[in-house]
């Protein structure tokens, strides 16, 4: 998740109202930064941890070893921050974003692959497929850009009408999603430009993901619609049920098996939700950060892992949290 989305979901969650489903606390947890994170990222898998703070720079950590494994510097002055992070769906490379700079990394050698700097305009969001072949990066004046590293081949996509508020790649590179303050979601196609489907919503868009078997796509707005689609048609799957009168959501991710939906929100909430029915099933909270005021964290990530039985997640505080995920037959 990138910074700036932090900071707009960061005042929004004073406004949420509060729900009274019981929240269940994190059965382990690890910490990774000193004074909180900037962005984080966890691989698809939850292998993986990519954190950016103010004072370590990038640290990617392997949460299978609960161990540091590389860190990276790529600050080019001390005012410059890496505002967006992202782990390839194949845990071969990590990108990591300022706001006119992109690095990407090998995650096996922990060398880096490339700096490359972006002439117009500020990065707002960033993904990379496997392999490290391409990227696509959202900017602050509307424009999508998508880069074939290995041949450098570039498309600028031009639907949205305002500031690039989050985008997600397919694994193998082919499709783009991107929403924006121009209430719109687009899934294009990086070797055309074409848009393959366009999601409306009643206020801006600032959440998407793409389901990484290419089966479904989740766009959400800043007040009222969290929105599953199928990816073949453009159908509407379902809408999350909620019953707050506003809604952010700051991280997303799909289980493998299709079924289930996993979203992180700016007042320490993880919901669990049936993909089908957008029905909520269970809810966690993250820790926050000892001292912190207000008392809260946004959560930056989420990944199922030990075979979809349980959630990592990443937050603002700097802390890496695992929760258990209840047996069908143990959900109300």
């Amino acid at each position: 998740m990138s910074l700036f989305r932090t900071f707009l979901v960061a005042t929004c969650c004073l406004l949420t109202i509060a729900c009274s489903d019981e929240k269940q606390q994190a059965v382990a947890s690890f910490e990774h930064t000193a004074q909180g994170a900037f962005s984080s990222a966890l691989s698809h898998d939850g292998q993986y941890s990519l954190v950016s703070s103010i004072h370590h720079g990038v640290a990617l950590w392997d949460n299978q070893q609960q161990a540091l494994k590389y860190q990276w510097f790529q600050q080019q002055a001390e005012d410059s921050l890496v505002y967006a992070v992202a782990i390839a769906f194949d845990n071969s490379v990590a990108v990591t974003a300022e706001k006119t700079t992109f690095a990407v990394w090998d995650i096996a050698s922990g060398k880096n692959k490339g700096f490359y700097k972006i002439q117009k305009a500020s990065i707002r969001d960033i993904a990379i497929s496997n392999q490290g072949q391409s990227v696509v990066y959202g900017r602050s004046d509307g424009v999508v850009v998508f880069i074939n590293l290995n041949t450098g081949r570039r498309i600028e996509f031009l639907g949205h009408q305002d500031k690039v508020n989050t985008v997600d790649l397919s694994p193998n590179g082919r499709y783009a999603l991107s929403g924006s303050n121009d209430y719109v979601a687009y899934l294009w196609d990086t070797q055309s430009g074409q848009v393959v489907h366009r999601f409306n919503h009643p206020t801006r868009v600032t959440q998407v993901a793409l389901d990484p078997q290419g089966r479904y796509a989740f766009t959400a707005d800043s007040m009222a619609q969290a929105n599953v689609w199928k990816l073949t048609t453009g159908d509407l799957v379902s809408k999350l049920k909620y019953i707050a009168r506003q809604k952010i959501f700051t991280a997303v991710r799909f289980n493998d098996q299709g079924t289930l939906l996993a979203t992180g929100s700016p007042n320490k909430r993880v919901d669990l939700w049936q993909l089908t029915s957008g029905e909520k099933i269970q809810t966690w909270q993250v820790t926050p950060r000892e001292g912190s005021k207000p008392k809260s964290a946004v959560v930056l990530d989420v990944a199922f892992t030990d075979n979809g039985k349980s959630l990592l997640t990443e937050s603002s505080s700097g802390i890496a949290e695992r929760f258990i995920i209840r047996e069908p037959n143990e959900h109300n």
